[in-house]
């Protein structure tokens, strides 16, 4: 293996698109770090508190002037990369497209870029990296003969946190009671508040529900508030132990991004919500894998639906037992790693 590397990684969260792509970068980067590399994350748009989390980790923040995914953002990064002699620039998020790769392969820099569903159109990085299930060659027809691609679900990116429960199996209950409520770091359009009226319509399953909302979700209040009077329904912001709150559900409701890989390593039998488009083909072919059940897109979903859904699945022992094996084996938590070697041998 070649000596430290130094990594950027190009990012953005914010309440419209989540915090989905900088929480991969930062799980991408976790081995690069142990490695004693030094890694830089660059964002044009951060909320306060994962800008904590990442200042925190050990990992560089610096902020940009340029509007986000455009030449002048490129440029000032192309300009950061080589200031800090970086070895990997790693790109992630929808607004950048063919340009954005384009400019920061002229300027010699070698890229990594994440991707959901080609939506770039044509492709110069060094590597495509696109860790979902309907990941394959003809999402990118249109890319340079050196573009490597990365597919499938071995490239999952999961946070250190989840290494340690690498060997860990679940004991499936026979009736599910504890229920883990995640739909995303910020959830601007309240469908939390869904979950938590569908959970207090279900008395006869005497269930306790855990809420986690992130640090970008403006609804706390209104979430508390409808928590009130219902000791079994818990609301936890900024959760900083995922791993263990999985491990303690008997079954999950949430969006179909990056929690979903999250959960299909943890076991966790999940009643997967899409939030946004380009969640659609994700959830699907979770469900076709027999790892969720698809409860189609937020905006059609009452919260009698949703209640429903919680009980039949909550009575089906065999089914959740299903799901919580084929999870495991779709996602072993060693993308990083993998990732890690083959840019390390590129």
């Amino acid at each position: 293996m070649k000596a430290a590397v130094t990594l950027i990684l190009r990012a953005d969260a914010g309440p419209q698109i989540g915090t989905g792509h900088v929480m991969r970068c930062l799980a991408l980067a976790e081995p690069w770090l142990q490695a004693g590399s030094g890694v830089a994350m660059v964002a044009a748009q951060l909320p306060a508190t994962l800008a904590n989390r990442i200042n925190i980790s050990g990992i560089k923040l610096q902020m940009l002037s340029a509007a986000p995914g455009g030449e002048a953002d490129a440029k000032e990064l192309a300009q950061i990369a080589k200031k800090q002699n970086a070895d990997w620039v790693v790109v992630d998020g929808y607004h950048f497209d063919a340009d954005y790769q384009r400019a920061l392969k002229k300027a010699g820099l070698r890229v990594l870029f994440f991707d959901d569903f080609g939506h770039a159109k044509h492709y110069c990085a060094d590597f495509v990296l696109n860790q979902n299930l309907g990941a394959g060659e003809n999402l990118y027809p249109s890319r340079e003969s050196q573009t490597r691609l990365l597919l499938g679900t071995r490239f999952v990116q999961l946070r250190n946190e989840f290494s340690k429960w690498r060997d860990w199996r679940r004991t499936i209950s026979l009736h599910a009671k504890k229920v883990l409520v995640t739909l995303g770091g910020s959830d601007s359009e309240n469908v939390t508040l869904k979950a938590v009226r569908a959970i207090r319509q279900i008395p006869d399953l005497k269930c306790e529900a855990t809420i986690v909302i992130g640090g970008g979700n403006p609804h706390g209040e209104e979430l508390k508030s409808a928590a009130q009077n219902s000791p079994a329904i818990r609301i936890l912001q900024n959760a900083g132990n995922m791993p263990e709150l999985m491990a303690e559900a008997d079954l999950a409701i949430a969006a179909g991004g990056t929690t979903a890989w999250e959960l299909a390593f943890m076991g966790l039998p999940e009643l997967m919500i899409v939030m946004a488009d380009n969640q659609r083909s994700n959830a699907e072919q979770l469900q076709f894998s027999g790892v969720a059940r698809n409860l189609g897109w937020h905006e059609n979903l009452t919260p009698e639906k949703i209640a429903g859904e919680i009980a039949d699945l909550a009575g089906d022992f065999s089914a959740r037992g299903e799901m919580s094996k084929r999870g495991r084996e779709l996602v072993d938590g060693r993308g990083s790693e993998r990732v890690m070697s083959c840019l390390h041998n590129a």
